[in-house]
């Protein structure tokens, strides 16, 4: 089993800044993708960004040039740093993890609240 532990987010002003992280533990075998994800009150869960297992990161054309993703390999633990934030960006957000043990499988964290203001 894995688990995801998720730390960051809140409550922050437009144009501000909020840093997440998440740290995976467990029985891993190897990590190939983290990232992040993210859920609207109504909407679905939507992609933010990734780092695969390869050292290339993607995003959501949303969060282009405002949000980077960064993974340190050796601790299992991705991060995002979100600037110039905006009201639109509200949601909970969540890692997810890729993880090879026997086969191929998705881990999610508990999900941590960011709520930009306007």
């Amino acid at each position: 089993q894995v688990q995801l532990v998720e730390s960051g987010g809140g409550l922050v002003q437009a144009g501000g800044s909020l840093r997440l992280s998440c740290v995976a533990s467990g029985s891993i075998a190897r990590l190939i993708n983290m990232g992040w994800h993210r859920q609207a009150p109504g909407k679905q869960r939507e992609l933010v960004a990734v780092s695969t297992s390869g050292g290339t990161t993607n995003y959501a054309d949303s969060v282009k040039g405002r949000f980077t993703i960064s993974r340190d390999n050796a601790k299992n633990a991705v991060t995002l740093q979100m600037n110039s934030l905006k009201p639109e960006d509200t949601g909970v957000y969540y890692c997810h993890a890729l993880v090879a043990t026997i086969g191929f499988n998705n881990y999610w964290g508990q999900g941590t609240q960011v709520t930009v203001s306007s």
